[in-house]
């Protein structure tokens, strides 16, 4: 489950699980369940990250295919709840299918309780029950209430929560473990009492040192570390919030009292904008109102009538449409001031290179406010953010404005406890809204303010340390972040492909710095050359330009292009055989080398991950006509090309006369690999065994003091190391590819 507040990016986690877990092969059929409002956001979300193509499944996709199960089609199927609910012979025909995870977006939603489970919770139940994997998006436990954060978790393991009024019960129970983190994390002092409850619940020589040695950094961090392991709920609950993962902007917020006029409230808002834009002297805008009606009145007028250069992007236009309109408007070179975006039509997108943000017709909903600021509010801005909110006196988006600002205060800082609070004042929000007179605004406002102050103090109260401080693990975050930009090398990458290009015939032409345009070229090799349209595509390896520029493809090593490329090199021909001409002085005229490169391969299940201990992992060996093994005297890099010519006709009867010695040398070489390869098995069997033999043990002392550790889980890793140890054993040598090289 992932509950994490507000924009944090539960929608980016769920793709990164997604994508790492097709990368690696341990999932192939995936189903998306979301509301459908959201279907757009995750299929944009999905492609421009991740590269994943889902494909959208309605009532009219499915009737494409009479008489056949359609979600046997695809792979990647994305559809929304409400379609399910409306075609119940559709839930069992995804029942049907074998889902390695389905996803359920805003699981919140789903009505649940004990005497009488509502028709969509019962629904993905029964979907969880056939499926592997199970991943829940949701909102914080501290907005869902108990009842449905216990029936979120039910879903996900149904033997571990299968009564609520135990539920409560451990939870009363844990609450004092969780007081304690937070002291602990804050170096408050511990009372006798605290003292005693550490003891119970970590190493005793760790808490004998700890409590003798508060200050020390490294000892607070490892019983921290044993609370979260033993007594967190990290194994199945993950949630980020905005003090623990930080980084995010300050903002400021400027309200713009306007007054009435017979011109009406469009021209109004008109002139107001014309003078901001002016006064922003082009520095770029973000606007964003309810309706693409709106967008294109005022891109037409401000167009037409101010020669303001505008870019609109609404949920009327096409995926590619939005591309072009978000890449017109990130050009710097366009001058482009502002972006005029409907509701819809932002949504999933990234516009953090603008910092200031105009808000039309305030939406009633404090999460939508929360997600319209979210386009710039995020990881990443370097900038204060600046919210403009024009409103008329008087208005409903004056109401609005003053409720938000003042009352629940969205306009400066995002808050859990809005959703709450909008809930419980509702009803006489919408009374405000609608009389003319704004009768019970400063109530409203004043109620507001108060409830805000109460919610937000009672989700305090029930903050679970542990999981918060599990969920955000700063120093492993760091450590993986480094490992990221090590690996990822884009100048070695963006070499390997134009190594790859030009193998291929695919033609590259210049469009920028660190960006080209790929074309298929006359001489391609292929007929069709993975991930390149027949219209050609614009690449980049740069991250920073890929972010501003969305209809460009960020080339990655995990990129199905190059994957796909990777494919065809491997299972083609190409590079498995060659003839080498060299100079060496080591090396006399008329010698003959052999240099072969072999393949230790595991052939496992991917559900154990064998990859991890016994890659696929190259042997190389070189050898003389004599079957002496010179492996270590010459690289591979001290025996380049020379330029010289190749006599195809003579080389072939010189390897024609010498293939029965040539055979005896491949034959050497093989029988060398071969000692090599039990080397590279025993160390790879050790690494395997060390870290599942220190996993079972951390399971098995964690069941004595957790309930949630099962002993099937213990059992089932148990053996996952015996299948582990057999196949690792059972790798074999695949000879890949071979040069012969003639001294000259």
């Amino acid at each position: 489950m992932l509950a994490d507040e507000v924009g944090l990016g539960k929608t980016i986690e769920a793709g990164l699980i997604l994508h790492h877990r097709l990368h690696i092969g341990l999932s192939e059929r995936i189903l998306v369940i979301v509301p459908e409002s959201l279907l757009h956001q995750w299929l944009v979300e999905m492609l421009r990250r991740f590269n994943l193509r889902f494909s959208l499944f309605d009532e009219s996709r499915c009737q494409e295919y009479e008489g056949e199960n359609p979600f046997q089609s695809e792979q990647l199927v994305l559809s929304s709840l409400d379609f399910f609910q409306q075609n119940s012979h559709r839930k069992e025909q995804a029942m049907q299918v074998d889902w390695d995870i389905v996803v359920v977006d805003e699981a919140h939603h789903l009505q649940w309780n004990q005497q009488a489970p509502g028709e969509s919770y019962l629904f993905i139940e029964q979907l969880a029950e056939n499926s592997a994997g199970l991943i829940l998006l949701t909102a914080t436990p501290e907005q869902l209430g108990k009842e449905t954060h216990f029936a979120q978790l039910r879903l996900l393991d149904a033997d571990r929560f299968y009564n609520f009024d135990l539920f409560l019960e451990e939870q009363r129970e844990f609450e004092p473990i969780a007081h304690l983190a937070e002291k602990i994390v804050k170096q408050a002092a511990l009372n006798v009492a605290d003292e005693k409850q550490l003891l119970k619940l970590v190493d005793q020589k760790l808490c004998a040192d700890f409590l003798l040695n508060f200050a020390d950094k490294a000892l607070r961090q490892e019983v921290l570390d044993q609370l979260i392991d033993r007594h967190g709920t990290g194994r199945i609950l993950f949630r980020n919030s905005r003090h623990m993962v930080q980084g995010f902007p300050q903002r400021e917020f400027y309200a713009y009292p306007l007054e009435d006029a017979q011109e009406g409230q469009d021209s109004i808002y008109l002139r107001w904008l014309v003078r901001q834009l002016k006064a922003l002297d082009k520095v770029q805008v973000l606007l964003i109102c309810k309706h693409a009606e709106t967008v294109l009145s005022l891109h037409r007028q401000l167009c037409d009538k101010f020669a303001i250069k505008a870019a609109a992007f609404h949920d009327g236009m096409s995926i590619l449409e939005r591309d072009r309109a978000a890449a017109y408007f990130a050009d710097q070179d366009a001058q482009v001031q502002i972006l005029l975006c409907s509701e819809i039509g932002s949504e999933g997108r990234n516009f953090q290179f603008v910092h200031h943000l105009i808000l039309l017709d305030l939406p009633e909903n404090p999460d939508l406010l929360q997600q319209r600021i979210g386009r710039l509010d995020r990881i990443g801005q370097k900038h204060i953010i600046q919210i403009h909110v024009p409103y008329i006196v008087g208005s409903k988006q004056h109401s609005l404005c003053r409720w938000y600002s003042e009352g629940l205060r969205l306009f400066q800082a995002n808050s859990n406890a809005a959703s709450e609070v909008y809930r419980i004042q509702k009803q006489a929000l919408e009374q405000v809204c609608l009389s003319e007179q704004q009768y019970g605004l400063d109530e409203l406002v004043s109620s507001g303010r108060t409830l805000m102050q109460k919610v937000e103090e009672q989700m305090r109260q029930s903050r679970d340390v542990l999981l918060e401080l599990n969920s955000c693990r700063q120093d492993v975050a760091g450590k993986l972040m480094a490992s990221i930009e090590k690996n990822s090398q884009p100048q070695i990458l963006w070499r390997y492909m134009e190594e790859l290009f030009e193998c291929f015939g695919v033609d590259s032409e210049y469009h920028s710095e660190d960006c080209v345009i790929l074309h298929a070229g006359q001489l391609q090799r292929v007929s069709h050359f993975p991930g390149l349209p027949e219209d050609g595509v614009t690449v980049t390896v740069n991250r920073d330009m890929a972010l501003a520029r969305e209809d460009m493809q960020y080339l990655t090593w995990e990129h199905p292009m190059l994957v796909a490329a990777m494919d065809l090199v491997l299972s083609g021909n190409v590079g498995n055989a060659a003839i080498s001409v060299i100079k060496h002085e080591q090396l006399t005229a008329g010698q003959y080398l052999l240099e072969c490169l072999f393949l230790v391969e595991c052939s496992a299940p991917l559900h154990l991950q064998l990859s991890r201990f016994l890659p696929a992992t190259p042997i190389r060996i070189l050898v003389d006509q004599k079957q002496q093994d010179l492996t270590v005297q010459f690289a591979h890099n001290e025996l380049p090309e020379v330029a010289e010519k190749i006599e195809t006709d003579q080389i072939t009867a010189f390897i024609s006369s010498e293939h029965k010695n040539i055979n005896a040398m491949i034959a050497s070489a093989e029988q060398k690999a071969e000692t090599n390869m039990q080397d590279i098995i025993s160390l790879a069997q050790t690494e395997m065994l060390a870290v599942l033999a220190r996993e079972i043990r951390r399971l098995d002392a964690l069941s004595q003091v957790n309930p949630a550790i099962k002993p099937e889980e213990i059992a089932a890793l148990q053996e996952h190391a015996i299948a582990s140890h057999g196949f690792i054993k059972g790798a074999k040598l695949r000879l890949d590819a071979v040069r012969f090289i003639i001294s000259s």
